[in-house]
């Protein structure tokens, strides 16, 4: 059981691999690494995915000030471009189908240290396996690590949250 809030539902091939992420943190970081098995074809799920940038699937009522997540897909969603705002990051990166990656905007990074994430996907079976890293500065006062073990935390519950909401409505999508 990790104790530490960085690793949920992935293996331990997920947490040493690399991601997109990885090198957009210029200082020493750790991974927080999540992670679901979703019963739906990789171009669905990543669909799911681009809808990030409108809302954030996971407490609504924390998250979105109350408001609800879309439950289905929304028509004509605007093209991925970088700079474009995907949850509290600023996409960095992305392939279609593969991966989206963000970066944590200066003022934010001012307060929490440098953050990345990287939401990928890679076809398993007739579905495929979600597995989100988030690339956090390490180090600094003890202040600054403890507000990071907390936030870990805290992204943990919230982050598991969204993945099972994006697997129940993908899965649900693909008639599963």
């Amino acid at each position: 059981m990790d104790l530490t809030g960085k690793v949920w539902g992935a293996a331990s091939t997920e947490q040493e691999a690399r991601y997109p992420c990885d090198p957009l943190v210029a200082v020493p970081a750790e991974g927080w690494v999540r992670a679901v098995d979703v019963a739906a074809p990789p171009g669905l799920v990543f669909r799911w995915l681009r809808q990030l940038t409108l809302a954030p699937y996971s407490y609504d009522w924390i998250d979105f000030r109350g408001r609800k997540s879309p439950r289905t897909l929304v028509q004509d969603l605007p093209e991925l471009a970088l700079g474009q705002p995907f949850l509290v990051f600023e996409i960095a990166g992305f392939e279609t189908g593969n991966h989206i990656t963000g970066v944590l905007p200066a003022p934010l990074a001012e307060r929490h240290g440098q953050m990345a994430v990287s939401y990928t996907l890679t076809p398993l079976g007739e579905g495929c396996r979600l597995v989100v890293k988030v690339a956090a500065e390490a180090g600094g006062s003890l202040a600054r690590r403890l507000r990071r073990r907390l936030l870990a935390w805290g992204d943990l519950i919230m982050m598991r949250k969204q993945l099972l909401t994006l697997k129940k409505l993908a899965e649900r999508d693909a008639g599963v």
